[in-house]
């Protein structure tokens, strides 16, 4: 077993409810890394997973020292057909959680499997163009800048920015 100072990286569960829906809610109610503004229940964070995981893609979470630290999943970018190889990641960090590098082995984790998938392409919709951390975490795991959509949403009293980036996978789709 792992020191307590490495984070493990494990498929999510049930049990991770509760702590995935108090770091999302952290993050809907002082950040714009989502464009959420009223933090859903943890019914409702249920369901989003089960819909992921349904789906048979990957939902992850970095424990560390028995809490969870962050969680990442993919989800279909887009709902169309054409669109089905093509996913969109998430990755979110529990508070004081940042700068130890868990989003790099979350976002890792979520390449790494997704390559053994069907997806061409991953993409991320990131909230906020001044949220450089984020924007070079994709880049240092190989994500280019693939646009961004200027004063998109409206949050804490001010118009935000959304920064699009993109990278292919190794995935086993048609072509």
């Amino acid at each position: 077993m792992p020191p307590a100072s490495t984070p493990v990286l494990r498929a999510v569960a049930a049990a991770d409810v509760p702590a995935i829906a108090a770091i999302y809610a952290h993050h809907v109610r002082f950040g714009l890394a989502s464009f959420e503004e009223e933090p859903p229940p943890a019914g409702e964070i249920a369901r989003r997973m089960t819909d992921v995981t349904d789906r048979a893609m990957p939902y992850l979470v970095a424990e560390l020292a028995g809490a969870i630290a962050g969680y990442a999943y993919v989800s279909p970018y887009r709902t169309r057909s054409a669109y089905r190889f093509a996913v969109e990641n998430s990755i979110y960090l529990a508070p004081g959680r940042e700068g130890q590098g868990l989003g790099t082995r979350l976002l890792e984790g979520l390449i790494a499997r997704c390559e053994q998938g069907p997806w061409r392409q991953m993409v991320a919709v990131i909230g906020d163009s001044a949220n450089h951390a984020s924007i070079r975490l994709h880049e240092r795991l190989g994500f280019r800048p693939a646009g961004r959509l200027e004063a998109v949403g409206f949050k804490f009293g001010r118009w935000v920015d959304s920064v699009l980036m993109q990278r292919p996978l190794a995935g086993t789709g048609p072509g």
